[in-house]
C-alpha cells in the first residue's frame, strides 16, 4: 500500500469549472526533433517508474520532498497513471508523457492542470519535469520553452502559472 503523501484529486485541489469549453480540442500529441509529448497511459507504467525513481532525489529536492516517496511501488505508479489517463479523457487535468521518439524512454512529464482555489487569476498551471540525466542534458529548459509556446500557440489559455519557474 502507497504509504507517500496524500495527493488531492483534481476536484479537490482545482477549481475545474470551466476550465476548457466542451468544444476545445485538445491536442494529443506534439512531437519535436527531441522528444514527444502524448498523453500519458497506464501502458506507461513501468517506463513513468523507471523514470520517477532513476531520478527520485532529483524530484524530491523539485517538490520539497514530497514526492516520489521511497515507497512508491510499480503498482502505486499504475493507480496514479490510471487516475491521470481518467482526468485526461474526463476534460478535468492533463497529463503528458514527453517520451523519446522512438517511445523506449520515458525522458519527464508536464501536468497542465486547472488553478487551484488560491490561483483563480491563472487559466491553468503547468508543472513539469523530465529525467536526471536529461535534465543534466539540457532537457529541462528546451521543454520548458517546447511547452510554454505550444500553450500559447495551441490552447485558450491566456494566463498560466508555472510554479517553482516564474
Amino acid at each position: 500500500m502507497y504509504e507517500g503523501p496524500y495527493i488531492p484529486t483534481p476536484q479537490e485541489l482545482y477549481s475545474i469549472d470551466n476550465f476548457l469549453p466542451d468544444d476545445f480540442q485538445i491536442p494529443q500529441v506534439l512531437e519535436t526533433e527531441q522528444f514527444r509529448l502524448r498523453m500519458l497511459t497506464v501502458e506507461d507504467a513501468e517506463k513513468d517508474y523507471d523514470a520517477v525513481m532513476s531520478s527520485a532525489e532529483y524530484l524530491r529536492e523539485m517538490t520539497g520532498g514530497l514526492w516520489p516517496s521511497d515507497s512508491l511501488s510499480l503498482e502505486d505508479n499504475i493507480e496514479d497513471l490510471t487516475r491521470h489517463q481518467q482526468d485526461f479523457l474526463d476534460g478535468e487535468a492533463f497529463t503528458y508523457t514527453v517520451v523519446s521518439l522512438d517511445e523506449d524512454s520515458v525522458l519527464g512529464c508536464v501536468y497542465i492542470n486547472p488553478p487551484s482555489r488560491k490561483d483563480l487569476e491563472a487559466d491553468a498551471v503547468v508543472f513539469m519535469w523530465v529525467r536526471y540525466s536529461e535534465y543534466l542534458n539540457g532537457l529541462d529548459s528546451i521543454l520548458y520553452q517546447t511547452v510554454s509556446t505550444w500553450l500559447e500557440q495551441e490552447w485558450l489559455f491566456e494566463k498560466v502559472i508555472y510554479p517553482g519557474r516564474e
